[in-house]
């Protein structure tokens, strides 16, 4: 491919260096031939690998049917793939989006509505915290606590405040009569690779349920199995009321969700939120496909039995190198913090055929495919050894 005629048409938002042809299995091959491990699954997406011929084949007879007729009318594929999201995530009813962040945008929506369903002079405040991330929109960027994604974008939705992860009393300071949500993710991201404490969870749901006001869990990147369950928050032995999803929603598909308990499901009314696409037979075929390889793999449970053998050679890892400072996340979601620039890691990995991530200035992002074997984490660490050296 000619990679100076696509950096002349598109616009430069992302620092690209490779052209990749095809996928099979934990593996992408470049447009030259080469083969890479994949330990990115692209941005915590494909879950199931590459090339799975259950996948394609639910894709290949949807397409052979209908791919779009809008959100005018119902499909047997929506109504399919609603019901599989509401079984695995414990809420009642969903609104299918096209993306993560359109996800929270209407996460974001239906907590302001429900609080002007109660009180038309609410103000529909949001407390979202320091070091999250949840997405590019505005909406979503406003409540996105890192000051350097919102600052050049200035001014975003008003009403957002932010408190310390992990810290209960920094949220309880900014509540007020006002506060209509508190948006989080159950593992921070973007932000580092932070895990939630049992505490501050729990901490939350009870005093969301004092005050009424509505507990939103951004799962898009820690959910649908990362992390050993479907979705982290059931880790903590709470429900939210709102709970968005995306990427491995689709496992490649441009699919996104948020699902919420009945009594905040019912404060959106017709006209009140939309999307054309949203939904699409497309989509929620895709949707419906991933659940049922999830339940027929046990995915789930190859998660649980394949982590801490990651979890304990990435600390292998660390005793050899003293670059790496710490070890940290859950699940097949990991995060080296490094005592150097983690691009550089990132630029070396990908020169010795493997695909890594970052989050933030110093830490790896290892987000695999969930059927990464033992033989797959060796390799990458060998590669690393060598990178570390």
């Amino acid at each position: 491919m000619n990679i100076e005629q696509a950096e002349k048409y598109l616009i430069h938002t992302y620092n690209r260096s490779v052209t990749f042809d095809h996928g099979e299995g934990m593996y992408l091959v470049d447009d030259g031939g080469k083969k890479y491990l994949d330990m990115g699954a692209g941005i915590a997406v494909s879950a199931l690998g590459y090339s799975n011929e259950e996948y394609k084949q639910a894709l290949k007879d949807q397409i052979d049917k209908l791919i779009h007729v809008s959100n005018l009318y119902f499909t047997e594929p929506m109504a399919k793939a609603a019901k599989y999201i509401c079984q695995a995530s414990g809420m009642d009813r969903v609104f299918f989006t096209n993306s993560g962040a359109e996800a929270i945008e209407g996460a974001l929506k239906l907590a302001r509505k429900y609080a002007y369903q109660k009180n038309q002079d609410s103000k529909g405040e949001i407390i979202a915290m320091e070091h999250s991330f949840h997405g590019r929109t505005m909406g979503a960027l406003s409540v996105t606590g890192t000051k350097h994604y919102r600052e050049p974008f200035e001014p975003l939705i008003g009403g957002v405040s932010f408190a310390q992860y992990n810290d209960l009393d920094s949220v309880k300071e900014l509540v007020t009569p006002d506060t209509c949500a508190i948006v989080l993710e159950g593992l921070q991201g973007e932000g580092g690779i932070h895990p939630a404490e049992p505490e501050f969870m729990k901490g939350l749901r009870r005093l969301c349920d004092e005050q009424d006001i509505l507990l939103i869990l951004d799962e898009i990147q820690c959910g649908m199995g990362r992390t050993g369950k479907m979705f982290s928050y059931q880790h903590y032995g709470i429900r939210p009321d709102i709970v968005t999803m995306a990427k491995a929603l689709g496992c490649g598909v441009p699919v996104g969700a948020f699902a919420a308990v009945d009594k905040a499901a019912r404060a959106m009314l017709p006209g009140d939120h939309g999307t054309t696409y949203g939904g699409n037979p497309l989509a929620c075929a895709a949707v419906s496909k991933v659940f049922e390889i999830f339940e027929e793999k046990r995915l789930l449970d190859h998660v649980d039995q394949i982590a801490p053998y990651l979890k304990e050679q990435l600390v292998e890892l660390q005793k050899r190198h003293s670059c790496i400072a710490e070890i940290r996340g859950k699940g097949l979601m990991q995060g080296m913090e490094l005592t150097v620039p983690a691009a550089r890691i990132v630029a070396r990995a990908m020169e010795n055929g493997l695909v890594l991530i970052s989050a933030g200035e110093k830490v790896i992002r290892i987000v695999p495919p969930l059927i990464v074997e033992k033989e797959h984490i060796d390799e990458m660490c060998q590669i690393l050894d060598k990178i570390l050296e």
